[in-house]
């Protein structure tokens, strides 16, 4: 899971994109503001992922599947 709470974009977008170079099929990121959700969100359907966003408490957990 990559954990990127309390980092402001593009932080959160650059630390995906350097996680996606392992190429896997599944990916956990947790983020805690609106703008990151949107950000990941748009940068991974981009790269060809399924987004599911679920809140947890004060933060989003986003699951990226193939």
């Amino acid at each position: 899971m990559i954990d990127a709470r309390g980092r402001s974009c593009p932080e959160p977008v650059i630390m995906l994109k350097k996680a996606l170079e392992s190429k896997e099929n599944n990916y956990e990121i947790m983020v805690d503001n609106h703008v990151s959700v949107e950000n990941v969100t748009r940068f991974a359907e981009h790269s060809g992922y399924k987004v599911h966003v679920e809140e947890k408490g004060d933060d989003f957990l986003l699951t990226l599947t193939r």
